[in-house]
């Protein structure tokens, strides 16, 4: 089999440093034909860069509806990801869309079962699943290492690093704010590690208290009249079999040092850590109790590759189209990327109630 025709919506941020790029670095598994977006000018650098012989538009119908594409890559604004996806499933496409999977979980559970009832793949990009060391905890909860894992922390917290570009303080065109923004990622890292996506309830709080200081943005200073999201929130979730998961999530946060698509966990035979490393990566923790002595081990940091956007963005798209290829599941199931919705929705439901949403 050929490689695989690809038509991508959106060329914003996330297309330029990790969906085009990881692309480009599977030239057996995907050729570009189809480039859209809003700002032609856009679509048009994106061409000349990666594609020169593809197509531009800006009208999605476009892509969906050309019968020579086989896969759609959905990079565009929250609000659209759940129409654009479900259009080109029903289209007889496979879809890579970028998190989060929706803006409810009704948009979310309706795109899996899109799929479902279509046949074919439908992914999240939840790249950080695929960092070196998120694949090495992922080994060792495998392993058992860590016993029955009944507390977790989702950590996704930046001391001032609110996005000044695109539409991301916008909750009209995205949804939210960091919860549904950066949250996504140390929630949905944490479920999997968990392996269990039954939820009882949730508890959640969101505050909008730095959106009038712009001061110490390291992208510059955002306008406070057209910041329509929250700077933080924070939620706690119980799962059916009794475990816990605390969520912190925020762009701006005054505290000393900042955590993001980073997790905790707490289990009866050891705990693991996820940090920002020394050199600025990440790096893995493990606690636990040997020869009757509290001992905390780290393994050697070195990787064979870096786990920048790039290099992430290369083995998202490996893996994905693979698994179209060969028949089976990609690594980040809609069914998954679904409950992760359903409990930011549910974090945002319970702040404005005042009250724990009962699953």
């Amino acid at each position: 089999m050929g490689a695989f025709r690809i038509g991508i919506i959106g060329v914003g941020f996330i297309s330029t440093y990790k969906h085009l790029p990881g692309l480009a670095g599977n030239p057996e598994l995907a050729e570009l034909v189809a480039i859209c977006d809003l700002l032609p000018e856009r679509a048009e650098a994106a061409k000349e860069k990666y594609a020169p012989s593809a197509y531009t538009t800006t009208d999605w119908h476009d892509l969906v509806n050309d019968p020579s594409i086989d896969v759609i890559y959905v990079c565009t604004w929250n609000v659209s990801h759940c129409e654009i996806t479900c259009a080109a499933l029903e289209a007889g496409k496979h879809v890579m869309c970028e998190k989060p999977m929706a803006i409810s979980g009704e948009e979310a559970r309706q795109m899996a079962e899109t799929a479902r009832r279509t046949g074919k793949t439908l992914t999240i990009g939840y790249q950080n699943r695929l960092r070196t060391d998120t694949q090495f905890l992922r080994g060792v909860v495998d392993a058992g290492e860590l016993g029955d894992i009944y507390v977790a922390k989702a950590h996704a917290v930046r001391r001032r690093g609110v996005p000044t570009w695109g539409v991301f303080t916008d909750k009209e065109k995205q949804g939210g704010g960091p919860l549904i923004d950066i949250g996504t990622h140390a929630l949905d890292l944490t479920l999997w590690y968990l392996g269990d996506y039954e939820v009882e309830s949730v508890t959640g709080s969101v505050y909008s208290k730095l959106r009038d200081k712009p001061q110490g943005n390291p992208g510059g200073e955002w306008d406070p009249a057209t910041f329509s999201v929250e700077d933080s929130a924070f939620g706690y979730v119980k799962l059916k079999n009794g475990a816990t998961i605390f969520l912190e999530a925020a762009w701006a946060l005054n505290v000393k040092d900042p955590r993001e698509a980073a997790v905790t966990l707490i289990g009866t035979d050891g705990g693991a850590e996820i940090e920002r490393s020394a050199s600025g990566g990440y790096a893995v923790t493990l606690n636990k109790v040997l020869a009757d002595r509290m001992i905390t081990e780290a393994p050697d940091e070195s990787a064979p590759d870096a786990d920048d956007f790039t290099h992430l963005g290369t083995r998202e798209t490996k893996q994905f189209l693979e698994a179209v290829r060969d028949g089976h599941d990609a690594l980040v199931l809609p069914e998954q990327a679904a409950v992760v919705t359903e409990v930011l929705e549910a974090i945002y439901a319970s702040a404005a109630s005042g009250r724990t949403i009962q699953f």
